[in-house]
């Protein structure tokens, strides 16, 4: 949620913050601003709305400043507003900062700065820390950051610039992610590597309650209590080819269609080609005899790959396995010994619930095992072992190639576990797994027939999404990705349970998608079927048995996925909803690489 971008260098600011503000609107955001520092002041542009509106007040100008912040803003505190769009100043209006995050004790803050005199124009919690920072700034902007963040409790990423040290910016971090870099023209800071890519080659990652002080010259970070921290640097690996919609309409098309490539990749740096043997080096080296409970956790999109992966290892790991979603596991008392492992699973890496999650296994004393995307974030960096998926950047806010490779990596850590704790698993399955990506690439060729049935349908109102078994997890995910990105309310269910309330929903007017595959509880699925058409429901049958006569006689359309099983078989299966919602997305006009109220990854609570 919400972006950070700054800059110190011998450039023009004001276009490389607009282009990073860009990059970094997929973490979505409702209001936009910057903050640059002249000579003797700070100017400052805010505005409700995208960053295009920025850019057009601001691309007139002639401003030579080298040196500023950007921010876009996700709602927290106050309404999406100018005035409590970010960059934020202190009373003087000397002082400028912009902040991710929320900040738990800022009523506390602000009844005692407003008793010393201060006056607030805004109703966010933000604002409490340019106060707090000014009532602190003796000429020094890192003691004064350093200060008024000991003070303030919550998740924050601040960069803070004043016209009284205009040299140079002062960023700082507690579970909110921030990295900086240097780059040939100056020192960059952002929320994530996105905003960077052809600028700099390396970054470094803060830690919590750190703060970086850049300048034009080169970057230095310290701890709250001034101790300079050594950081390595870590190469960027990402061209800026791929933030680039490459000749697609969207970014979530894009990927859809990279899924091939991104499971692929996945799974090829896991699986030993000449001897079809599995390598996850980290996990080899964990002792995991006497582990008597696994937990998995996650949130939104990545919590259905863990439910996914829950009906899967379940068939060959000899000990209880049980999907949590990362909020209510931290809220619950979930047995946790020395013995429990618990798997973290984030796209980002830096998701707060799941971050908190693995928090308190750790002071439980379990094992913890992440399953994330970026490498050196916060859950990878505070697990034991690491399983990385090499989807690459993900721009569209509706998770999709990274679902997917989830999946996939936790499929190879199933069978990694399983092994570990003294069963085999049938070798069939990595031969499976080796013909996934030709499999993805047969299932994309699904998209035309997708596309009119979504011209067909795209003005109901609700959708119901069935399937048993490990396809469970794959309705509610394709339930999820059209509520996302359509609008449309939208219901994934166990297809046993339909007797048990959603079956009063259909109707003449309700699609109801059925996921059926032979060896999923199939001929029950057909029996819920056979439901949904006495009751007139249209009946969209995702299936991997299309000439059954059953399948031919009552289902209104068809949709045919190739027949395989394992940890195959579910991400076939997800493909199709993908596009479903897409296609549904495209013809309601809605804005699906930015959906309204959502953020690509959500660091507060």
């Amino acid at each position: 949620m919400c972006g950070i971008i700054g800059y110190v260098g011998s450039e023009c600011v004001a276009p490389i913050l607009i282009e990073g503000l860009k990059r970094l609107e997929y973490r979505g955001y409702d209001s936009a601003g910057v903050a640059f520092v002249e000579p003797g002041r700070i100017l400052r542009f805010r505005y409700a709305g995208k960053v295009r509106r920025l850019e057009e007040h601001i691309a007139p100008r002639n401003d030579t400043a080298t040196l500023g912040i950007g921010h876009t803003r996700w709602a927290t505190h106050g309404p999406p507003t100018e005035e409590n769009a970010h960059p934020h100043v202190d009373c003087h209006e000397r002082i400028a900062l912009v902040h991710n995050g929320i900040i738990d004790n800022y009523g506390v803050l602000k009844e005692r700065l407003l008793e010393a005199g201060h006056t607030f124009r805004s109703q966010t919690d933000s604002e409490v820390l340019a106060h707090l920072i000014e009532s602190h700034f003796a000429g020094d902007l890192v003691d004064a950051v350093r200060a008024a963040v000991s003070e303030a409790d919550g998740a924050f990423a601040l960069a803070v610039v004043s016209a009284d040290t205009p040299d140079r910016i002062v960023v700082a971090r507690r579970g909110s992610p921030l990295v900086v870099g240097r780059g040939e023209t100056g020192a960059y800071a952002c929320s994530d590597i996105p905003a960077l890519l052809g600028r700099v080659s390396e970054v470094k990652f803060l830690h919590d309650d750190e703060v970086a002080e850049l300048t034009k010259d080169g970057l230095r970070i310290v701890n709250l209590a001034g101790t300079e921290q050594i950081r390595h640097s870590h190469k960027v690996a990402a061209d800026p080819v791929a933030i680039q919609k490459g000749g697609y309409e969207h970014f979530m098309l894009k990927e859809i269609h990279e899924q091939a490539r991104s499971v692929g990749e996945t799974l090829r740096e896991k699986v030993a080609a000449s001897t079809r043997t599995l390598h996850l080096p980290d996990i080899a080296t964990m002792d995991l005899t006497h582990v008597d409970k696994i937990y998995l956790v996650a949130c939104g999109t990545a919590y259905h790959a863990t439910l996914t992966a829950e009906y899967l290892w379940e068939e060959t790991l000899p000990v209880p396995v049980q999907a949590m979603i990362a909020s209510e596991f931290r809220v619950r008392a979930p047995h946790i010994t020395r013995n429990t492992v618990v798997v973290a699973v984030s796209q980002s890496g830096e998701t707060i619930d799941t971050l908190m999650a693995v928090r308190r296994a750790r002071q439980r004393g379990a094992r913890v095992i992440a399953v994330v995307n970026n490498e050196q974030s916060a859950i990878d960096r505070e697990s034991d072992a690491s399983v990385y998926t090499r989807a690459g950047i993900e721009i569209g806010v509706a998770a999709t190639k990274t679902f997917t490779a989830q999946v996939a990596a936790l499929g190879l850590l199933g069978l990694t576990l399983s092994t570990a704790l003294g069963r085999s698993f049938d070798p069939v399955e990595l031969d499976r797994l080796a013909t996934l990506p030709s499999l993805i690439t047969e299932t994309l060729r699904l998209e035309p027939m997708i596309r009119s049935l979504a011209k067909r349908h795209h003005a109901v109102s609700d959708m119901l999404f069935l399937a048993r078994g490990v396809l469970f997890p794959i309705a509610l995910e394709g339930a999820l990705k059209l509520k996302e990105i359509s609008y449309i309310h939208a219901e994934g269910y166990p297809a046993g349970e339909m007797k048990h309330g959603p079956i009063a929903l259909i109707d003449e007017n309700t699609p109801v998608v059925c996921l059926t595959s032979k060896g999923v509880a199939y001929e029950k699925v057909l029996a819920n079927m056979e439901e949904v058409k006495a009751r007139n429901g249209i009946l969209i049958a995702l299936t991997d048995q299309p000439d059954d006569p059953t399948v031919q006689r009552i289902a209104d359309e068809v949709l045919a996925v190739p027949h395989i099983g394992g940890v195959a078989r579910p991400i076939l299966f997800a493909i199709p909803l993908q596009l479903l919602a897409y296609h549904i997305a495209v013809c309601r006009n809605t804005d699906i690489d930015q959906p309204r109220n959502l953020a690509k990854t959500v660091t507060v609570e």
